[in-house]
């Protein structure tokens, strides 16, 4: 950036009273201390003198580009956010994935020795494509008022046939 020439540094002088009042004003509404206000309306300033010179009416300018400043601060306050939580755990943790999967492995693997329709039942119940009772019911051959006691009765033996395995880790 090129350096202020002394007439520049006099415009800087004689607006930053008005500078000073109208950020005061603003910085309110918006929610920004006055001094940030301030700065980034002092920041236009000098790259609009370093690249169109002076406007031509310095304290309309000057007002209008505080506003300016102030709407953009309420915009971006409305943009952002609240953190409520660890930025680094977004569910994609390899680790976590890993273990999921290991998880899930375990449990088809135990649902596979399950007896009789149990096998096909828990698959059914576990399908990514979420199907209905009633699917599972035509799926399976069975009424859909048995699927009720025939999941309890699969899930009971599933409990018992990972406990031991639970336990064992």
């Amino acid at each position: 950036m090129t350096p202020v020439p002394v007439m520049a540094y006099e415009l800087l002088v004689s607006l930053r009273p008005l500078l000073t009042a109208e950020a005061s004003a603003e910085a309110p509404g918006c929610g920004a201390e006055p001094g940030d206000l301030e700065q980034a309306v002092w920041l236009r300033l000098l790259e609009r003198l370093g690249s169109d010179g002076p406007p031509p009416d310095p304290p309309d300018w000057l007002r209008r580009a505080v506003r300016t400043e102030a709407r953009r601060t309420r915009r971006r306050a409305r943009r952002e956010t609240a953190l409520t939580g660890d930025p680094a755990d977004t569910g994609h943790d390899p680790e976590r994935l890993v273990l999921a999967a290991a998880r899930r492995r375990a449990l088809r693997d135990a649902a596979r020795r399950l007896p009789g329709r149990c096998p096909r039942l828990i698959e059914a119940l576990l399908s990514p494509r979420d199907p209905t009772y009633r699917e599972i019911a035509g799926e399976l051959g069975i009424s859909q008022g048995s699927l009720g006691p025939e999941r309890s009765r699969c899930l009971g033996c599933l409990r018992r046939l990972l406990t031991p395995e639970v336990a064992g880790r």
